[in-house]
Parts: C-alpha cells; sequence; structure tokens
C-alpha cells in the first residue's frame, strides 16, 4: 500500500485508494498532501494554545491554513512542485514559528486505533476543507469572519488532541456545522455584495461562432477579471460545470461576450474538451488528468494546478490573462452558430422569497404538494442516473429546488410549471446551500411548523469535501431524513453511521420509485 485516500466518493472499491488515486492522484502527491495535514494539525494545537492565552493569530498564518487545507481537497492541486516547493516549507516555517511562541518545542502525532475515533477526526478534518474553499473564495471578495478564521485552529486542534474522546469530537462536528453556515452566508455576502443578487436568467446551452474561453471551478472573481480583459477582443467566454449560476449575476451578466454554458459537470471534461478549438480556464476545482488533445491549451489559476499545465500567477492583486487571450485567439474557435437552447438559472433565495406569496397561495390550494431539493455533486459512478430518473418521476405538483452540479443530471429538462413558478427552481452553485437553508427557514415560519415538519424532502449526491461540510451544517441544524447517496462515505465507521441514523435518520438512496413512495406517502 502506497497511499492511503478515502475522502471522495469514488475511493478504489468503495473503500479506499491505495495505489493511485482514482482522481488521477498519485502516491507521492498524495503522501505530499498528508505531509501538509499533519503540519496543518501542529499549527492548529499550537495556534489554539496562543489563542487560549489571548493572543492573535495573524491573517497571513489564517489564509495560509486555509488555502493550504483546500489545496488538498478533491481534484484541486496535482501538482508535487507547489507542495514541495510552496506549502510544506511554509507549513514548516509557521509550525517551528507558533510552536516557539506557545513553548512547545514538539508534538507526536500517534496513529490513532480507535475506529470510531478516527472516523470522526477525518470527517472533521474533511468538512475543513470544505469550508477552506467557502472561505478562500470570500476573502478573495474582501469578506472574512474571525469566528470562522479562528475555528479553523481550534477544530485542527482538536484533531491532535489524544484525549478528545468520542463525545468530544461529536460535539466538534455539529459546532463545525453552525460555523460553516456563517462561512456559506459570508460568501454568499460577498457574491451578491460584489455581482448582485442573482436574477432568474434564460442561458444558452449551445456554441457560438466563433473564438472562446470556457471558464470552470468555482470562482466567480476570476471570471469577472477575464471578462474585462477580454471586453472587446471578439471572444466568447462559456461558463462550465460549476461557473453555470454565474449567468444569473447582474454584475457578470452585463458582459454581452458572456455567450452561454458549455458541456455539462467536471467529470465529463476530458471528452468534451477533447481538441476544442479554444481555451479553457480552471480556476479551482475539479480538474482532471488533461488530454494531450487540449493540453497546450488548459491554463489553470489560484490554488488549482497539474503537473506541465499553463498556470497563471496573481501579481500585484492583479491577473494578466493576455496568454490564454492570445492562444484563444490563435486558435480560432467554433465556426458556426448552434441553435439556440435556453435553460432557466438565477433562483437564489432573494429570486425565490420575493415570489413567497405566490408560492404560499399554491400549497394552500394544494397545487403544490411536495418540495425536493434534489442537488449535490456529480460524478462518473454508477447509479447516479437515479438522480435524473428521480427528478422524471417526481409528480406534476411538486417543486424541485437544484444546486451544484448534480443538477446536470437532469436540468435540461422540460418539468413544466405550476402557474408561473416553473418546477425546476435551480439556486445555484454548491455553497447556494445557505440559499436552500434560507428558503426552508422562511417557509417553516410563514406555515409556523418546524421545517422537518414541512413537505419538503432532501436528496443528496456527494461526491469531495464540499458536500461533506454541507451534510455536516445540515445535520448540525437539526435537520432530518436526508437522503443521500450514491454510496454512503467510507470513511464513516459503522458505529458512527448509526449515531447519525438514530439521531437525524440519515437515510442511503435505494430506487426512485421506493424513495418517492416513501416519501410522500406521508403527504
Amino acid at each position: 500500500m502506497s497511499m492511503f485516500c478515502y475522502q471522495c466518493e469514488q475511493a478504489a472499491g468503495g473503500v479506499a485508494c491505495v495505489r493511485t488515486g482514482v482522481c488521477g492522484k498519485t502516491a507521492k502527491t498524495s503522501n505530499l498532501q498528508d505531509k501538509l495535514l499533519e503540519e496543518l494539525v501542529i499549527i492548529g494545537w499550537s495556534g489554539q494554545k496562543l489563542l487560549d492565552e489571548g493572543k492573535v493569530i495573524e491573517d497571513k498564518v489564517v489564509i495560509f491554513v486555509m488555502d493550504a487545507l483546500f489545496a488538498t481537497l478533491t481534484n484541486v492541486n496535482f501538482d508535487d512542485n507547489r507542495f514541495i516547493d510552496e506549502y510544506l516549507p511554509e507549513a514548516g516555517k509557521i509550525k517551528r514559528e507558533l510552536l516557539d511562541e506557545a513553548g512547545d518545542k514538539k508534538i507526536t502525532l500517534e496513529q490513532e486505533t480507535n475506529v470510531n475515533i478516527r472516523s470522526l477526526r477525518d470527517i472533521l478534518i474533511f468538512g475543513l476543507k470544505g469550508m477552506a474553499a467557502y472561505a478562500h473564495h470570500a476573502y478573495l471578495l474582501g469578506k472574512k469572519d474571525d469566528k470562522v478564521n479562528m475555528f479553523f485552529f481550534k477544530a485542527l486542534s482538536a484533531v491532535a488532541d489524544p484525549d478528545a474522546g468520542e463525545e468530544e469530537l461529536y460535539d466538534m462536528i455539529m459546532e463545525f456545522g453552525r460555523v460553516n453556515l456563517r462561512c456559506m452566508e459570508l460568501l454568499d455576502e460577498a457574491n451578491t455584495g460584489a455581482y448582485g443578487d442573482p436574477e432568474p436568467t434564460y442561458v444558452n446551452v449551445n456554441i457560438g461562432k466563433g473564438p472562446f474561453i470556457i471558464v470552470s471551478g468555482h470562482d466567480l472573481k476570476d471570471l469577472k477579471e477575464l471578462l474585462v480583459q477580454t471586453e472587446g477582443t471578439g471572444i466568447n467566454i462559456y461558463t462550465h460545470g460549476e461557473m453555470l449560476p454565474a449567468h444569473a449575476y447582474p454584475g457578470l451578466k452585463m458582459h454581452k461576450h458572456l455567450r452561454g454554458n458549455y458541456g455539462g459537470a467536471w467529470q465529463d471534461q476530458r471528452k468534451e474538451f477533447d481538441n476544442i478549438p479554444g481555451c479553457i480556464l480552471m480556476t479551482t476545482n475539479c480538474i482532471q488528468k488533461p488530454k494531450d488533445s487540449y493540453a497546450d491549451r488548459i491554463y489553470t489559476t489560484g490554488l488549482i494546478g497539474w503537473p506541465g499545465i499553463n498556470h497563471i500567477m496573481e501579481t500585484g492583486g492583479k491577473k494578466d490573462y493576455s496568454d490564454i487571450i492570445e492562444k484563444a485567439l490563435e486558435l480560432g474557435g467554433f465556426d458556426k452558430d448552434e441553435e439556440v437552447k435556453n435553460i432557466l438559472v438565477g433562483f437564489g433565495h432573494n429570486a425565490v422569497l420575493s415570489r413567497a406569496d405566490q408560492i404560499i397561495e399554491e400549497v394552500r390550494k394544494n397545487r403544490i404538494r411536495h418540495f425536493f431539493l434534489i442537488g449535490g455533486c456529480d460524478g462518473a459512478r454508477s447509479g447516479r442516473n437515479y438522480y435524473t430518473e428521480f427528478a422524471e418521476k417526481t409528480p406534476k405538483d411538486t417543486v424541485i429546488l437544484t444546486l451544484a452540479c448534480g443538477k446536470y443530471r437532469f436540468n435540461k429538462l422540460d418539468l413544466g410549471y405550476i402557474g408561473e413558478l416553473p418546477r425546476l427552481l435551480d439556486i445555484g452553485q454548491c455553497n447556494d446551500a445557505y440559499s436552500a437553508i434560507k428558503i426552508a427557514v422562511a417557509l417553516s415560519e410563514a406555515f409556523e411548523t418546524e421545517i422537518n415538519d414541512l413537505p419538503l424532502s432532501l436528496i443528496l449526491s456527494w461526491y469531495e469535501q464540499k458536500a461533506v461540510c454541507i451534510l455536516l451544517t445540515l445535520l448540525s441544524l437539526g435537520i432530518k431524513r436526508i437522503y443521500l447517496g450514491p454510496t454512503l462515505p467510507a470513511f464513516i465507521s459503522p458505529e458512527i453511521l448509526e449515531l447519525l441514523i438514530d439521531r437525524f435518520e440519515l437515510k442511503p438512496i435505494s430506487d426512485p420509485e421506493s424513495d418517492l413512495k416513501q416519501i410522500l406517502g406521508s403527504d
């Protein structure tokens, strides 16, 4: 066994990748990331000691911890040199400085043999990786929160604490979920503050003639900067994957060369990008090993990396996209316009709650029987057609809320309307689970009932660690009867899984007809 990684849903055999990652991660990369995590845990331990003494952690340390955690998240950074030359030396330097200041000379992290303790620690670490991604995006837009930032040290310290038992770690995970809610709220404030509230918007999912750049990942700031720098060049900009919701922000869709959305979810990129006559900009996860047919035209930026691939650095707070712009113009782009095919996006919490009276009226008149939130990560493993079939089989008097790239399983279906309300409401990216929570809270207040008593069911798919942190947030809020698939996480031990099932009635998905019958039978 040359590596051990089970942080994502597609771990080999549903257990763990032990020779090479299903994602393309080598054993060397995996071990470098593990070493970085060990350093971060010690940084968390010593940093929390300083916080307990009333001392202040410098911003540069907080940012490093956040970004280093994010760099180890699935499908983000596969470039060994970035870990060897950047992350590990800086982690060692920060560790030594904090240990000296805290009065500790050395900390030894022992291998945990208790399977439940190890499971709880891993759940917490994987959740932190997801929250680090959201905190990173918010910070880039000038938003931060000390409660969120300092919790990284508190949680990492708990991972290092040999005396932390199951109860303490479980309580820490629930606290993490509540802190992550604030982190998602922070990112919502950052995105809407910079680009306005999302509004219902039609997006063309077919291509147009001319040179182009496809922008994938999650970072709206990178997209905005590229839109500004390509203004007047004749280059069309297409979103891809989790960037689709960008079309709904007034501050982004004001750029007329934001042409449409190309392709689907992350796992199809090797097929969709194969030999295309244009460029791709990967802003965050999720990158796959590029094929030779487009390796010369895919660029990474920020924390994302792949060895040998062009990387656009930030200098003086700005990024220069001239190389990718010149390459896109050289390639020439698509040679014809396809017929326009539109889908509707932009139903964030502001857009939905502005229609609250209409929704409440439809419910009271029995024209809306049930709400489903069908969303989460997409992936390549078989079984995800469940979500397509589930959406297709939902009765016509039900409404589907959706978010994250899992929506690509059904977001091009024509599911019709209930009155003037579309049956399919695209809330946005994975972090826009915050919007879904705000909508659920508002409905519970309107109907004077608890969220768990609403005619609302959550049907979630998971793949990586951002899905983990969202699930923990939902559980920390006491939300029950969540259907989760396509498989359950290998890093949750049987006893911890049983605990979650007992406390939150967490349910593995079965088949669409049976699950729908079970859900709607209670209506």
